[in-house]
């Protein structure tokens, strides 16, 4: 049966896989093997990754080619996300995106500094026309990079659709090396209501995964009554790299019957936060493991294919049930897990304990607590299930449960300010507490008259906070009154503990000058290559802006010939 399954499985994906995408249309974006520190649809914090994350050999500047003729559609350049990223519309309808990068081939780099010194920000967003800055296949269009969130040199690299849906490159014939089965780490049961058991008990379960010969996995047989929904732990690994990555397809059967299936070919930007919903939340919130549930629970996501009873097995009693996963990647390779359920009344069972609070929270429902001066707005739809909130407020500080329950979009935190007085107000903030220690982490505040405001979509416990501190500004690379004229770049730190850093600007006697910001190294970098610094004495002035309104101002001499 098993080897039955198998057969049908990879043709079916192998025909799906060459008549829907065009094979070779699009070339790899770099000229060095490739190999992957990330694949596509793998499991982020609170999103799918859009694309490959292609190694760079841990360096940064290898030439990025265009993979196909087209044209520079979108240009952005931030501090976060994808910090340095290039957009191509090609021909044939898709659209390829290169992120993190370092700097852009000289032609873009030109045209893009020009609209920021136009626009006096680092920070841009262009749409180029298609006569503007037309591309051919293989053409130089950039250098990978580090650049905005990325967490060390690689090129992000994505294919999108007319919808801006982006697409599994391996579908179009970029070719990753990988012949290793991927793995499975763990294997749960979850009783989905009140009525229903595995191994006598009412609360989820992790059961006893045994690895087999030819790297499959048995678990340990179970009894069961009522709803079963499963739960599975599992990552692959590609050829010559030891990154934990996401799988491409998962898939369960029912006594050799499909009943729910997984498949990551391809999703939507609106749609990837329900992610949250997908993976047992509580438990990767508690200890950073993400389980994807192999059931479908008010989940509107895409990807759900041939989703049988929403994936869940109603198990009755004197009947015996073969439950089997598929775990597959893009090459095909495949590990299976076994399960065998009899079905078995319950004795004396063990009931899951369920905290009851005055506070419970209707999914469908907009509800708003208030207590003392800080009150919550919870608005229809906000959480995908009703539950039992934990709500206290304790002078300023609010307890708004623990961060165990997924949200789908932001709530809002309000706090009455009237009794500080006036100089204190413009220094205060909302902060959600983190970690051990209870830091207080900047929650995005707006003040309108005496009310603070916060949105966010992440519970927990909150505070209001004082940030009296101005930012700090300082030289890295050079002295008051030094000449510079042998120097290539021009480098400032900036840094602020407490709200963070909101804004900055630098000018050179009195002209604004582009300077680049990494949040993760907190610099300031100007190169002089631009051109605007032409006169022999200047005068540098750079001013930063913390998110409360403190501002600092550092001023300099430095001579250049």
């Amino acid at each position: 049966m098993r080897l039955i399954l198998g057969f049908l499985l990879f043709f079916a994906l192998l025909s799906n896989a060459q008549s829907h995408y065009p094979q070779d249309y699009f070339s790899s974006p770099l000229e060095i093997p490739l190999i992957l520190s990330g694949t596509f649809a793998e499991l982020r914090s609170n999103h799918f990754h859009s694309g490959l994350d292609i190694k760079t050999q841990q360096r940064v500047g290898l030439k990025v080619k265009a993979c196909a003729d087209g044209y520079v559609s979108r240009i952005k350049v931030s501090h976060y996300g994808y910090g340095k990223a290039l957009y191509i519309t090609h021909p044939n309808g898709y659209t390829t995106v290169y992120a993190h990068l370092q700097k852009f081939s000289p032609d873009i780099e030109a045209y893009i500094k020009k609209q920021q010194y136009k626009k006096e920000s680092y920070e841009i967003e262009l749409f180029p026309s298609s006569e503007t800055l037309p591309i051919k296949k293989e053409s130089l269009i950039a250098f990978s990079g580090n650049s905005g969130g990325s967490g060390g040199p690689h090129l992000h690299f994505e294919i999108r659709d007319n919808a801006e849906r982006p697409i599994n490159p391996m579908l179009f014939g970029i070719d990753i090396a990988d012949t290793t089965n991927p793995y499975v780490k763990s294997f749960y049961a979850y009783p989905l209501d009140e009525y229903s058991y595995v191994n006598n008990s009412n609360e989820k379960q992790k059961l006893r995964l045994i690895p087999i010969k030819g790297g499959d996995y048995v678990v340990e047989n179970i009894d069961a009554i009522g709803n079963i929904g499963f739960g599975v732990e599992t990552n692959d690994r590609q050829n010559l790299a030891a990154n934990s990555n996401g799988v491409y397809n998962i898939r369960s059967f029912v006594n050799g019957n499909n009943n729910f299936e997984l498949d990551f070919k391809r999703f939507s930007f609106s749609e990837t936060k329900h992610i949250n919903q997908l993976i047992d939340y509580e438990h990767y919130a508690t200890k950073k493991q993400r389980i994807q549930k192999l059931f479908k629970k008010n989940n509107p996501l895409s990807i759900f294919k041939s989703v049988l009873n929403d994936g869940v097995l109603s198990i009755e009693d004197s009947t015996y049930t073969v439950y089997k996963v598929r775990v597959a990647d893009f090459k095909n390779n495949e590990s299976w897990i076994t399960l065998n359920i009899k079905g078995a009344k319950t004795s004396n069972p063990k009931a899951s304990k369920t905290k009851t609070t005055p506070y419970h929270i209707k999914a469908d429902q907009t509800i708003n607590l208030k207590e003392n001066k800080v009150s919550v707005d919870f608005y229809k739809d906000t959480f995908y299930e009703d539950f039992y909130l934990d709500f206290e407020v304790k002078s300023d500080t609010l307890i708004l449960h623990k961060n165990v329950k997924a949200a789908k979009k932001n709530f809002s935190i309000t706090y009455d300010i009237s009794n500080y007085n006036n100089e204190d107000k413009s220094k205060l903030y909302i902060a959600r507490l983190v970690g051990y220690k209870k830091y207080p982490s900047y929650t995005y505040t707006q003040r309108k008259g005496d009310l603070l405001t916060a949105s966010t979509k992440t519970l927990g416990t909150f505070a209001l906070a004082t940030d009296s501190i101005r930012p700090s500004i300082k030289a890295i690379n050079f002295k008051n009154g030094q000449w510079l004229s042998k120097y290539r770049y021009l480098k400032v730190k900036i840094e602020d503990k407490l709200s963070g850093v909101s804004k900055y600007r630098a000018t050179v006697n009195g002209k604004w000058i582009l300077m680049e910001y990494d949040y993760k190294t907190k610099t300031l970098t100007h190169d002089f290559n631009d051109g605007v610094v032409r006169d022999t004495k200047n005068n540098l002035k750079v001013i930063v802006t913390d998110n409360v309104g403190n501002n600092s101002t550092f001023e300099t001499l430095f001579y250049r010939k």
